[in-house]
């Protein structure tokens, strides 16, 4: 499959996902869960809905399911690290807003974890 058709599949299945995700983490943050808390418990609901897409759809992977997930989970474990570090800096120490935050981090991780996805997670058999 051609990296424009990926790309466009994993955009759609990432804006999707993501969009009902921060505003889930808006939600979430505004009845009063911690910011670090709700983009944990979002972050790991996104990375199990978002396999099966991604695997099947986006990529069209056919090879074993196993090893594709255990490098799935690393990739969103190192998005994830990324993600909490740049909200521990930016927002407890530099004192931007959490929303702003974390909204340019989805964009950041997105293209980070879409080049990992298609030429590590699914790469072609």
């Amino acid at each position: 499959m051609k990296w424009h058709i990926q790309l466009s599949r994993y955009a759609l299945v990432g804006i999707a996902s993501n969009a009902f995700g921060y505003l889930l983490y808006l939600l979430l943050t505004y009845i009063g869960m911690g910011y670090k808390s709700a983009m944990t418990l979002l972050y790991m609901v996104g990375v199990a809905q978002t396999f099966v897409f991604n695997r099947s759809w986006s990529f069209g992977h056919r090879g074993k399911i196993r090893g594709a997930l255990g490098r799935y989970v690393i990739s969103y474990a190192i998005g994830y690290l990324l993600n909490l570090a740049v909200l521990w800096l930016a927002v407890d120490y530099l004192e931007f807003p959490h929303q702003v935050v974390q909204g340019v981090m989805i964009v950041i991780l997105a293209m980070m974890l879409f080049l990992l996805q298609k030429y590590w997670v699914f790469p072609l058999e």
